[in-house]
């Protein structure tokens, strides 16, 4: 699996994002049966400034946020609270792009008393989920993508976000 990491803030080099990226993407799509050697992700360390006019562009909210991601392609279940169909191997392994806010993300996990590390993978394996097509506007499947989230998360050793 190639994550692919592009920092254009210089306060994610100690981090370490392009670790926490490739670890957060190879547990978790091995969690969901996939091989993470077969698919690329894109993922933007920045600022707030940066995914604020991201968040602009492709979401018409011209604020920060923690982090955002583009699917290569829609993969959303029809039904509420259903397991999103996973990408088939052998096509295009590319499965979307993510960017990820460092001042968003520094103010949560201090907000929360997380050490920002556990708070930034938990975001990066929210954001891979939404690359595969899960998603948490309707109730069961927000109920469905925290259970995987979690379950994900506790097999990295990291506590329970919820």
């Amino acid at each position: 699996m190639t994550t692919d990491t592009i920092l254009e803030d210089a306060r994610w080099q100690p981090l370490e994002l392009d670790r926490l990226a490739d670890r957060a993407a190879r547990v978790t799509l091995s969690h969901l049966g996939l091989d993470p050697a077969a698919w690329e992700i894109a993922v933007l360390g920045c600022d707030d400034a940066r995914i604020a006019a991201l968040n602009a562009d492709f979401r018409g909210k011209p604020v920060p946020t923690n982090v955002l991601s583009w699917p290569s392609e829609t993969r959303g279940a029809a039904q509420d609270g259903e397991t999103p169909a996973l990408p088939a191997s052998g096509g295009d392994p590319e499965l979307g792009d993510i960017a990820i806010a460092y001042d968003t993300c520094l103010r949560e996990a201090e907000a929360g008393a997380r050490p920002l590390g556990d708070h930034v993978t938990h975001l990066l394996v929210h954001a891979i989920l939404h690359l595969l097509g899960y998603d948490h506007l309707r109730d069961k499947d927000a109920t469905l993508m925290e259970r995987t989230e979690v379950a994900i998360l506790g097999k990295m050793g990291l506590p329970d976000p919820y």
